[in-house]
């Protein structure tokens, strides 16, 4: 297969981890004989320090013109740190969603076996957790009308749903929960807002649709608790914009980080992927970002396009490296110094080489003794 990606980097950390995204597939594309082209463009703060603008012209018509988007991340702090500033970076990717059409944000989250001791959470409480969140990705409060009153003193944002918009990403919450354990969660806050009374009730009615399907509902502060106290309860969480943001970041620590933590956002004509991690400032050139988010994006990539056996390939790599304990400082156990680019190396050397038990890569790269 031939697939042209538009490689947008971002800010911060975002090209270190993208770099080693990029080299799994590469490894990917040799072993199964694809073609791979990527096509580099800005985004964030570069691309307004570049052209003043966080998303330029020619970055969305690049994204428009190829297969699909290997996404960084971005953000820099003279901006976070500036909340008048008239253009931030946020606002290129809000765009970016909003021009390709993204209506679904799908993020996984899993409980290692091999990394259960690195979760602030209880080992009982997460073993099995294997949950699909589905994010609605293109309406609700972020992309509702916004006002904010001439003395600056009383400001609003509107939260708009339409019955289509919620349909839309339904329908694939559904579909994902027939592939998996047949439970879907509707997480909304009904019992007060207008807008969850909508998609409870369109919800309700398309799971006629869906008999083999177990549908519940649990109010959005229930469900932040619930993913706390008993995460494994859970199968496929449907949501809005703004739930979807906060429940997939603090479902983040079950697997102990962040930077696990991978996602695809779709839409009817376009896919995106990109690690749901920020850019991180005060790691970018350290080499302790961990690129794993990135590289589980690119499987999920792979996923989108069918080609399974490629992604399980990365799966397997990431798994080998986890087990092996090939991880950057936020997950390593053994206060060894590894790099984001040592373990991407891992994780291509596994790719090209998946019936070894990689046992002598990591010695002999990792300055470990070696096993003869």
């Amino acid at each position: 297969m031939k697939l042209n990606i538009a490689l947008l980097p971002g800010d911060g950390i975002g090209p270190e981890v993208t770099a080693e995204s990029v080299k799994a597939l590469k490894a990917i594309a040799t072993e199964f004989e694809h073609t791979f082209i990527f096509e580099s463009a800005p985004v964030g703060a570069v691309a307004i320090d570049e052209t003043g603008s966080p998303l330029p012209e020619k970055t969305l018509e690049l994204c428009k013109n190829t297969d699909a988007v290997l996404f960084g991340a971005i953000g820099d702090p003279k901006y976070d740190n500036d909340p008048e500033a008239p253009v931030r970076p946020e606002q290129g990717l809000l765009k970016l969603r909003k021009s390709l059409g993204l209506f679904a944000n799908i993020r996984p989250v899993k409980a290692y076996d091999s990394l259960l001791d690195a979760s602030p959470l209880k080992e009982e409480k997460i073993a099995g957790t294997d949950i699909s969140i589905y994010r609605e990705l293109t309406g609700g409060i972020y992309f509702g009308e916004k006002q904010l009153s001439e003395d600056g003193n009383y400001a609003s944002d509107l939260c708009a749903y339409s019955r289509e918009e919620i349909e839309r990403i339904a329908h694939l919450a559904f579909k994902a929960a027939r592939q998996r354990d047949n439970k879907l969660t509707l997480v909304d806050k009904a019992n007060v807002l207008e807008s969850s009374r909508l998609w409870r009730k369109v919800v309700t009615e398309m799971g006629s649709q869906y008999p083999d399907v177990e549908l519940d509902f649990l109010f959005v502060d229930n469900a932040a608790m619930q993913l706390i106290l008993n995460p494994g309860q859970f199968d496929v969480i449907l949501t809005e914009n703004m739930f979807g943001d906060i429940i997939s970041d603090e479902a983040s620590v079950i697997g102990g980080s962040i930077g696990l933590l991978a996602s695809a956002s779709v839409g009817e004509q376009f896919a995106l992927f990109e690690p749901i991690h920020g850019s991180f400032p005060q790691g970018k050139g350290k080499g302790i970002a961990n690129p794993i988010a990135s590289i589980l994006s690119a499987a999920m990539m792979l996923d989108h396009f069918n080609l399974t056996e490629e992604a399980q390939r990365i799966r397997d790599a990431v798994d080998k490296s986890l087990e092996l304990d090939i991880t950057t400082p936020d997950l390593n156990k053994n206060g060894n110094r590894i790099s984001t680019r040592q373990v991407g190396d891992f994780i291509e050397d596994f790719i090209t080489n998946p019936d070894e038990t990689n046992l002598n890569y990591a010695n002999i790269h990792l300055g470990q003794s070696t096993i003869i």
